[in-house]
């Protein structure tokens, strides 16, 4: 177990465990001596899993699943000192075309489940004596993209969501950061980022020339829980390798 994890620091619930960045997120949490928590529809643990993970199956979009599985997690692990809202679902339509059931959906996936997560882990939270949440949002938070008006809306609601959590419960040692992903690899879109077409694109929009890797946001995520920053609160760390601000 790593000597890095503060005491107030010791079990971390991540939504959306099972793959892609969340599965990254929960890996590197392990690795440095956490107990974490996976919640997630499937109820599973990510590939080579190692470490002390408790699995919890978790629909996001189910009040009544959320609020089992959190208050379960704090129950197993003997209380809950963080949480990282990772659980993402982006749906491709026109703008011109959107329907307002798949416009909900994503907004409830992505943003009301951050609310609703961060607002059953508080008491929690509050009887540990404090405790950080830390969102994954989006560099798509800021920008227009074309076919992802649902996808980016909720983003930039959730950095809104953490700004609002950073301010109201500050005063019980809660601190609350939105983390902003620019293009990730994962196991999930590896084929995506293969294609020439889109190494090129990225050559020429990206002054790395290249999407990040899931241990980029991992090792950023398990950081902030290390070293316990309680004055860094409310703003959004964009880690995109400089594209949203390249000319």
């Amino acid at each position: 177990m790593s000597n890095d994890v503060p005491g107030k620091c010791r079990a971390i619930a991540v939504t959306g465990s099972s793959r892609g960045i969340g599965a990254g997120i929960a890996l590197e949490l392990a690795r440095r001596g956490f107990t974490v928590g996976c919640l997630s529809r499937g109820g599973g643990l990510p590939d080579g899993a190692e470490g002390t993970f408790i699995p919890f199956t978790c629909d996001v979009t189910d009040e009544s699943s959320i609020k089992a599985a959190v208050d379960g997690f704090a129950k197993a692990a003997g209380g809950l000192h963080g949480v990282v809202n990772n659980a993402g679902l982006l749906v491709e339509q026109k703008s011109a075309e959107l329907s307002l059931s798949t416009f909900n959906e994503v907004m409830a996936t992505n943003a009301a489940s951050v609310m609703m997560v961060s607002r059953d882990a508080f008491p929690h939270l509050v009887a540990a004596g404090g405790g950080g949440i830390v969102n994954i949002g989006s560099f798509w938070d800021k920008v227009g993209v074309s076919r992802n008006l649902s996808y980016c809306a909720s983003k930039a609601a959730i950095a809104a969501i953490t700004r609002c959590h950073a301010v109201e419960w500050a005063r019980y040692g809660i601190h609350a950061i939105n983390i902003a992903p620019g293009y990730i690899e994962t196991d999930m879109n590896q084929e995506f980022f293969a294609s020439d077409a889109t190494k090129e694109w990225l050559k020429q929009r990206s002054p790395l020339g290249r999407p990040g890797v899931v241990p980029d946001v991992a090792k950023l995520v398990a950081a902030l829980f290390c070293e316990d920053i309680p004055f860094l609160t409310g703003e959004t760390i964009y880690i995109d390798g400089g594209q949203a601000i390249a000319q």
